[in-house]
């Protein structure tokens, strides 16, 4: 199984124990619910993973990584092993299902991959939708064998510290250009505008042609390259609340990245909140 697979190997190659879920999560739409549209209409035998709860309870960050009986229980309840070959796909303008690859493969899921273009490039084939709620499929925490968490995979507030101080690690920041620069506000309450001194800007945007799916590799390397970032080099991937960082190293992930890079789960919504952090505003 490739790491991106598109609509028509789902339809006539995917194995038969692939499990699918509807990684839908839609942080800036209140007038959406994800959970509501996944009932309304989903692909066939998807199971709704509602990566918006699946976080950090005691955090007040709005996004951080679940602990590993927290991440074990929801799996269970989906009926979800760490050795099932598993597709996501997601519906959100944040292509959402790249930050439930990087947890999936964060706890140790090895066959993961993401469905191209997502539910509207469904859709838009006229493929036909199921509808109602997620199977029931329970297992057992224990059955479905997620392990501790791939630490080279995490970068904590504390080492985000340290790496930001060294710059031996370019730090790759997906949050648009007006955010990143401090040009415009940071819609979360008390956090700073701007970004970390020494980091890079790759707006996720630039990942996607106009119909949602992936660009090919030639553009993907394109943006890197305009960015001035290998995307086989270790990096730490960084944005407001570490979903669309994790579209950026799906990218990197798909150009041969791997070792040595990272997501910093905190993100901005931590780093910018904080008093004793340095950040940057660019002049206008």
């Amino acid at each position: 199984m490739d790491d991106l697979v598109s609509i028509e190997w789902l339809t006539r190659e995917a194995p038969a124990d692939l499990v699918i879920l509807d990684a839908t999560y839609l942080p800036f739409e209140p007038e959406r619910d994800a959970a509501a549209e996944y009932r309304a209409g989903h692909i066939a035998g998807a199971r709704f993973l509602d990566l918006a709860s699946l976080v950090d309870p005691a955090s007040s960050l709005p996004a951080t990584v679940p602990p590993l009986a927290t991440f074990r229980a929801r799996m269970a309840a989906l009926g979800v092993r760490r050795t099932a070959p598993i597709l996501l796909y997601d519906d959100s303008p944040h292509h959402t299902s790249a930050r439930a690859w990087w947890l999936l493969r964060l706890y140790g899921a090895t066959r993961v991959a993401l469905l191209d273009g997502g539910l509207a490039a469904w859709r838009a084939a006229g493929r036909p939708l199921a509808t109602g709620a997620s199977p029931d499929r329970a297992i057992s925490p224990d059955e479905t064998d997620f392990t501790a968490r791939d630490a080279a995979l995490l970068v904590s507030l504390e080492a985000m510290r340290a790496a930001q101080a060294a710059g031996d690690r370019p730090i790759v920041d997906a949050r648009g250009r007006p955010r990143f620069s401090g040009a415009e506000a940071d819609p979360r309450p008390g956090v700073a505008p701007g970004h970390m001194p020494g980091a890079v800007n790759l707006p996720y945007g630039q990942l996607f042609a106009a119909d949602g799916r992936w660009h090919a590799p030639e553009a993907l390397a394109a943006a890197f390259a305009a960015a001035g970032v290998d995307p086989r080099a270790p990096a730490i991937f960084t944005c407001g609340s570490g979903i669309t960082a994790a579209g950026l190293m799906f990218a990197a992930h798909l150009l041969g990245g791997g070792a040595g890079q990272a997501l910093y789960d905190g993100s901005w919504s931590e780093w910018g909140s904080l008093a004793d952090t340095p950040k940057q505003v660019d002049a206008a």
